[in-house]
């Protein structure tokens, strides 16, 4: 079964209004040891989250009060932060969520692409903010105890009476026998995509070989 958000996700929402200031959210990121908080509005929905690095041009821009006109779009985007005193002025925008529903490796992929440290977990229903998933939170699944992987593995064996299954430090061997190379081939890539594997080693035999070797054109 896919491990889901609401397994691993811490149940503090760790988050600031809008009208917080400057010194209110280095506060919150120093008592809950993040580098980013989400900022809410008045319903405890999601509108930006405000990261260290949003907080460090103020101190990085000491021109910040001036702003040319031939400036890019970022370079202005930055000058505008670096004078704001408020979460609202110094979020970005708009907050990227996951709901309690989303899979463990759903979310993980979502913070590799947006390049994000902790994610928003908002109920599906009315939008609020329910909690916060860390990267700590999202590698937990490979530290789960190897008895509770192994049935994740054989879950989605075709025939777990057929295979063997020995977990190790997320390290996975299969061994068993089935008939076509090819049902090896699936079998290794179906406990590849188990979450808390980290790695699959295949000593399942095959009877018959099924894959068309193409020869290199001359």
């Amino acid at each position: 079964m896919s491990i889901q958000v609401k397994d691993v996700m811490g149940r503090v929402a760790i988050a600031v209004l809008e009208e917080a200031s400057f010194a209110e959210i280095v506060a919150a990121m120093k008592r809950f040891a993040v580098g980013a908080v989400t900022v809410i509005d008045a319903d405890r929905r999601p509108v930006g989250v405000v990261s260290e690095d949003d907080l460090l041009l103020k101190e990085a821009d000491p021109v910040r009060h001036s702003v040319s006109m031939f400036e890019s779009r970022r370079r202005r985007s930055e000058h505008e932060k670096a004078a704001a005193v408020t979460a609202a002025e110094l979020m970005t925008f708009p907050a990227i969520t996951v709901t309690p529903g989303t899979t463990v490796r759903d979310a993980a992929r979502l913070m590799h692409d947006k390049r994000l440290k902790q994610l928003p977990v908002i109920d599906p229903v009315t939008g609020r903010i329910v909690g916060t998933l860390h990267q700590r939170d999202v590698l937990r699944v490979f530290t789960r105890p190897a008895a509770d992987l192994e049935a994740d593995v054989r879950a989605v064996l075709p025939d777990t009476g057929a295979f063997s299954v020995e977990a190790d430090n997320g390290v996975v061997t299969v061994g068993g026998r089935v008939r076509h190379r090819s049902q090896a081939i699936a079998v290794t890539e179906a406990v590849r995509k188990v979450e808390g594997v980290v790695d699959v080693v295949c000593e399942v035999s095959f009877e018959k070989e099924d894959l068309l070797i193409v020869p290199p054109l001359l």
